[in-house]
């Protein structure tokens, strides 16, 4: 790893932002559902992503119809399907990482807007996803990632999924706090996840070629503090490409905006300020005049990846990583393990053993 790099002074302008949110904005049907882009797929994870960068800007309304499409396409046992269409479900599966982020977007939206009411209204929602979600919760910790429609689970668990619905879960029981509600078999599940992520490894599909698995265990604070700036540090020369982002395979030559500005929240986490600002910074080369931003890129060339693309969950990862660093509202220590402890919300935490 290179010596840290100098701190820059400032992220995306508020035109910028604003021009970014415009064109999420412009993507989003007129159901409420935000595709992945124009004609597009819609998975619910990065639908509430995007609505999560919405409300950074003059599009609350949309972000909250986004909510609204969520409320109405629960299904009864509290899951979501794994992908969907304007016309209607595309993969039947359901995916517990997807169902669990709606908690991340409701809490997100409560410590931007302060907005208890909306909170209580899609209290029911986070309640039966979390609830579907701990069904497929193993003795270990870990979470099968997916079950199919007829019951059937996948077989084997994910540990980008299960460090995703631990961070999840820390937002869920901070949602159940501020309305004086306890779920301590939630409290329970998340110290169980947190161990798995952080000490158990052979308990995953074997996924360590994929930046994801390298940096989502800082990212959803189950490696804190200095040990997360060890886990982060060990394999920084396999993953990140100086001046460009974090390639997404460690043996490819090609990066994304979204995986490395989800690398940018995961370095804020455990305090690498300076490290983060530089590659957010590099976000830039994938970003449109429009405000888009490009899914990825491969190298040298800069061949635009995939098939050209520019995607929602792209833009809103950008934006939120640009949040997290510079918006100074309570929302931009959402991904901050101390911001739990700070605020009486600190559930979930391993216990001393």
């Amino acid at each position: 790893m290179a010596a840290a790099p100098e701190p820059i002074d400032a992220g995306l302008q508020p035109d910028e932002i604003d021009a970014t949110v415009e064109w999420i904005a412009s993507v989003q049907l007129p159901g409420g559902m935000i595709p992945w882009y124009p004609g597009g797929h819609a998975d619910p994870w990065n639908h509430v992503e995007a609505a999560m960068a919405m409300l950074l800007g003059d599009r609350r309304a949309e972000a909250e119809r986004a909510f609204d499409w969520l409320a109405a396409n629960q299904l009864p046992d509290g899951a979501w399907c794994q992908y969907y269409l304007a016309e209607g479900v595309e993969e039947p599966r359901r995916d517990p990482n997807v169902c669990a982020y709606v908690a991340t977007g409701v809490w997100w939206h409560y410590r931007l807007t302060r907005d208890a009411g909306l909170l209580e209204e899609l209290w029911p929602v986070v309640d039966r996803a979390i609830g579907f979600v701990l069904g497929l919760q193993r003795p270990g910790g870990e979470f099968t990632w997916s079950v199919d429609p007829d019951g059937v689970p996948g077989r084997f668990a994910l540990l980008t999924s299960t460090a995703s619905i631990y961070h999840s879960l820390r937002c869920a029981l901070a949602i159940a706090a501020v309305q004086g509600i306890e779920r301590p078999q939630w409290e329970r599940a998340a110290r169980l996840a947190s161990h798995a992520v952080a000490h158990a490894p052979d308990r995953f599909e074997d996924k360590s070629a994929w930046a994801m698995d390298w940096y989502y265990p800082v990212l959803s604070g189950a490696v804190a503090g200095e040990a997360g700036r060890r886990h982060l540090t060990a394999r920084w020369d396999d993953f990140v490409m100086e001046d460009l982002g974090v390639r997404c395979i460690v043996d490819n030559p090609w990066v994304t905006a979204a995986e490395t500005s989800e690398f940018v929240i995961a370095l804020d986490a455990v305090g690498m300020l300076d490290e983060a600002e530089q590659l957010a910074g590099w976000t830039r080369h994938l970003r449109e005049e429009n405000g888009a931003y490009w899914t990825g890129c491969v190298h040298p060339q800069c061949v635009r990846y995939p098939g050209g693309e520019r995607s929602t969950y792209t833009a809103a990862a950008v934006l939120l990583a640009d949040h997290v660093l510079y918006g100074g509202t309570p929302a931009s220590g959402l991904f901050r393990d101390d911001t739990y402890a700070a605020e009486g919300w600190d559930l979930g935490r391993p216990r001393p053993t």
